[in-house]
């Protein structure tokens, strides 16, 4: 079932990537990030009040807060350094430049959270790069 999930969200990351593009002719790149921020941050919450998620708040650790805000730092800066890549260049170079971070994200993985790495996911991750050296170049 995870798989269906990474699919979608790889059609709605697409998606976005058109979208901003579009909506971003003319407008401050920080000025649409914090605007698109403001639609995430509603889609959120509601999604959490209509599924009554909002008891697992008293249940985060001190841990999970932090992790859970110095991932939304990252986040934030990931949006706002790409609004601002999809301003200056083309769409279809800006999002699979976005893109290598599938493969640092194995890299930072397997150093990180200790977690295998097959002989697959390093040529997929090679593959990556090569593919991202070639559109940059």
């Amino acid at each position: 079932m995870w798989w269906i999930y990474a699919l979608l969200s790889a059609l709605f990351a697409s998606l976005t990537a058109i979208f901003a593009k579009v909506g971003i002719t003319g407008v401050n790149s920080n000025l649409a990030t914090a605007i698109r921020t403001i639609i995430i941050l509603i889609v959120a919450w509601g999604i959490v009040i209509a599924k009554g998620e909002t008891k697992g708040i008293s249940t985060l650790s001190k841990q999970n807060l932090f992790f859970l805000i110095i991932s939304g730092i990252a986040t934030g800066l990931s949006w706002i350094f790409y609004f601002k890549a999809l301003q200056m260049g083309k769409v279809s170079q800006v999002a699979p430049v976005d893109k290598l971070s599938v493969a640092l994200t194995i890299v930072l993985s397997v150093i990180f959270l200790g977690e295998a790495l097959s002989i697959k996911t390093a040529i997929g991750a090679v593959l990556i790069i090569a593919g991202t050296v070639v559109l940059i170049i």
